[in-house]
Formats: structure tokens, C-alpha cells, sequence
């Protein structure tokens, strides 16, 4: 009767046996893979940590180009803006939006202010590019850029043209 509710089991650890003594058991021999699997699974979990890290930095690095890019064209179209015009239907800083969007981004602060005068002027835009991340997840990645402008360039522009 023993036998049939235990089936195939023939040996058990030594706290089993003491447990069980009325069964005809004995104690199982130990090989020397004990503790392997606990190595494997710990050496797995630290591959799966790694390249979820390595994920992370990536997709931060990724993200950090595009932010720069966007806030790259957000300043290169609100820089001869702050001149004149030249087709935009609103201001510079409604200009660096548009562009800070068209790339993915959101303008944060632009510093363009108009001036209609010859001389030379920066512009500068911050934009933020959200990104969510597995584990940590929703992270704004900043980025600033500037762009000079010099309106007398227009001058030696046209000029050139006509030559």
C-alpha cells in the first residue's frame, strides 16, 4: 500500500527518512552539481540586468540626439526671425515651437527676442523629448542650442546674386 502512494520515489533526504521510518527509503546521494542551478539562474539574472542597463543608456543616448536635433532646428528657425519675418506667420518663439514639434520635441524656453537692427544676434532654445523607459519609466531628456543670425549676410547675399 506504501508503495503504490509513493510511487517511483525510492530515496529522500535524511529529514524525510527520520520522518519516515517505517518506509524501506534511502537516502539520496548527493552529486557534485548542487548549487548549479542557483549559479545559472544568478548568472541569467545578471544578463538580463545588464542588457536592460545597457537598453536604458541607450535609449537615453538616442533620445538625447533627437532632443539636440529638434533643438537644433528650433533655433535655426527662430534666429532670422527675430529680423523679420521672412514667411512666418507668428513670432520666433511660436517659430521654434513649430519646429521644436515637427522633431519630436517641446520647446521649453526661448530666448529671441526681435530686433530689426543690422546687427549680428543669438538665439537660444531649450526643448525637452520625453521618452518612458521599461522599469524607470517616463524621463524628460533636455537639450540647448543656439543660432547666430547676421543680417548684413543678407546684403552680401543678393549681391552675389546679381554678380
Amino acid at each position: 500500500m506504501h508503495k503504490k502512494i509513493l510511487g517511483s520515489l525510492t530515496c529522500v533526504t535524511p529529514t524525510l527518512i527520520s520522518r519516515l521510518t517505517w518506509l524501506p527509503l534511502r537516502p539520496c546521494e548527493r552529486s557534485g552539481e548542487d548549487g548549479s542551478v542557483a549559479v545559472g539562474m544568478a548568472l541569467a539574472g545578471l544578463a538580463m540586468s545588464l542588457a536592460l542597463g545597457v537598453g536604458i543608456v541607450g535609449g537615453g543616448v538616442a533620445a538625447y540626439m533627437q532632443a539636440s536635433n529638434a533643438a537644433d532646428a528650433a533655433a535655426l528657425a527662430a534666429a532670422p526671425v527675430t529680423f523679420s519675418p521672412f514667411g512666418a506667420r507668428n513670432g520666433p518663439s511660436a517659430e521654434a515651437a513649430r519646429f521644436a514639434a515637427l522633431n519630436g520635441a517641446e520647446l521649453i524656453r526661448c530666448t529671441c527676442p526681435i530686433d530689426q537692427s543690422w546687427n549680428p544676434r543669438t538665439v537660444e532654445v531649450v526643448v525637452a523629448r520625453v521618452i518612458s523607459f521599461p522599469v524607470i519609466g517616463s524621463v524628460r531628456i533636455p537639450a540647448t542650442s543656439r543660432a547666430t543670425f547676421e543680417p548684413v549676410a543678407l546684403l552680401g547675399a543678393s549681391e552675389a546674386g546679381q554678380g
